[in-house]
């Protein structure tokens, strides 16, 4: 059998553990094949695995079944699979997520207990290289502060969803007080916001960004609510630079990059959304829609006199007078 029939025959085995099993249609969706292939493929599956059983659903469509124990030891992790597991680990750890990152530990943990002795001892040494390499990169730089007792009670309430008792200090008020909010998302950045609705106000009120480092104290409320109808947090996000997003900012955003910066422009994707020109004379440049002029004035400080600012007039103003020229090297 070729390599790559033996793995599609591996994935096959792998869909059909589900409870459900696996039915033709399913097959064909999947592999992107032709009902005959689908047809051969369950005879292979059969003709390998004699534990797998044919049954019929509701609708009288066939679907093939396998127990997981039949395919499991053929499914032992490779040592590229395990170090992107512990080094997605570290990733959460350095973004503040700590309790994501205990629950990734704990994934980690069944799923180097399910490997063979023999398997576990040879993937040991390959996995001992590899993050020998990886442990040549590093990501340094400021980070948010975080409290793992807040970020607990964000990551459970957001799970439920659940109503989330905070108690938050605005920048501009000297102590903080007491908010029930209905949590929505998390935006992550040079700040985390915590993206929620302030309960105490019409249901109508839009939603709010609080400052994760500005939450002095979290407590998960046994009270659950629906989400915003069509809220996504992705198409959100975007309507900022960073992680900071305003509504009285938010509009076209236009910088242009001399010519002796483009190249370098273009190794960067500043918005999901912009738009990249090449002017006559080799300057780029890039347009977008989002807020966040702060955070943009703050990456824009690092092209020094590289970057133009054609619009807005008010992001103009902001750095105009900030622009240098005597930078030994660009972002």
């Amino acid at each position: 059998m070729a390599f790559s029939k033996a793995q599609e025959l591996l994935g096959l085995a792998m869909l059909a553990t589900r409870s459900r099993g696996v039915s033709l249609d399913e097959i064909i969706e999947e592999f992107g094949c032709s009902h005959r292939t689908a047809q051969r493929m369950t005879d292979a599956l059969e003709a390998v695995f004699p534990a797998v059983e044919q049954r019929f659903d509701d609708d009288r469509r066939a679907r093939w079944m396998l127990p997981s124990r039949a395919v499991a030891p053929l499914l032992t992790p490779s040592a590229e699979e395990l170090t992107a597991l512990s080094a997605s680990i570290r990733e959460l750890d350095r973004a503040g997520m700590r309790t994501e990152a205990a629950t990734m530990r704990q994934l980690e943990r069944k799923v180097r207990a399910l490997i063979p002795p023999t398997a576990g001892r040879r993937l040991a040494v390959d996995e001992e290289a590899l993050l020998e390499a990886l442990g040549h990169a590093a990501r340094p730089g400021p980070r948010p502060a975080a409290s793992e007792a807040i970020d607990a009670a964000i990551s459970e309430a957001l799970k439920g969803p659940f109503r989330l008792r905070i108690l938050y200090r605005k920048r501009k008020e000297e102590e903080p007080r007491e908010r029930i909010v209905a949590p929505h998302g998390l935006l992550l950045g040079v700040r985390r916001y915590l993206v929620a609705r302030d309960t105490s106000k019409a249901h109508t009120a839009r939603l709010q960004h609080y400052r994760v480092e500005e939450i002095y104290r979290a407590e998960v409320l046994d009270e659950s609510f629906e989400l915003d109808p069509g809220f996504n947090i992705g198409a959100h996000s975007e309507r900022g630079f960073g992680s900071f997003e305003s509504e009285q900012e938010y509009g076209e955003i236009v910088w242009r990059f001399r010519p002796e910066a483009a190249d370098q422009a273009r190794r960067f994707v500043f918005h999901p959304k912009q738009q990249v020109t090449e002017t006559a004379d080799g300057s780029l440049e890039v347009r977008f829609h989002a807020s966040g002029l702060l955070e943009m004035c703050w990456h824009l400080y690092s092209w020094g006199d590289a970057v133009e600012v054609v619009a807005p007039d008010r992001l103009k103003a902001m750095v105009e007078e900030h622009r240098r020229s005597d930078f030994a090297a660009l972002p």
